[in-house]
């Protein structure tokens, strides 16, 4: 079973203990409702936490196997790692949400980097306000006034 399926059968199962191998100690997740990335496996699970509670109808759709360079300096700038992107369909809020997940892996099979886009803006807008609004409730972000 590929780092892939392990990933997708614990999101499947929205088992959080089950994606904590999966990462390297120094993952990035690059998020469509936040500038600079999520850094480390501490962030990385806990904005997992939030989306597992988030998303409503989440199912992946699509697969795509490959190799694309990270975007993380020091972690592989301008060398090709092997790469999934897992197509999803979801609902945020009433907004129906299309998105995808990238998963870059390092040589032991870890996820390095993640990078998630979604569409259409509407559905980014809903997702933003309700990944805010859970990370503050679980005590990983300040309250928007204090921000």
């Amino acid at each position: 079973m590929t780092t892939a399926d392990r990933f997708r059968a614990a999101v499947d199962s929205r088992d959080l203990d089950a994606l904590d191998p999966l990462f390297t100690d120094d993952v990035r997740l690059y998020s469509p409702v936040k500038f600079t990335p999520f850094e480390g496996k501490p962030a990385v699970l806990g904005l997992f936490g939030v989306l597992l509670r988030t998303f409503e109808d989440f199912r992946y759709i699509g697969r795509h196997e490959g190799a694309s360079e990270t975007s993380a300096p020091g972690i592989g700038d301008g060398i090709e790692s092997p790469s999934t992107v897992l197509v999803f369909r979801a609902t945020v809020n009433g907004r129906q949400v299309h998105g995808i997940d990238m998963l870059h892996v390092d040589g032991d099979g870890r996820i390095k980097e993640f990078t998630v886009m979604v569409r259409p803006q509407s559905a980014v807008r809903a997702l933003g306000e309700a990944v805010l609004a859970g990370l503050v409730a679980d005590g990983l972000a300040p309250p928007p006034a204090e921000q």
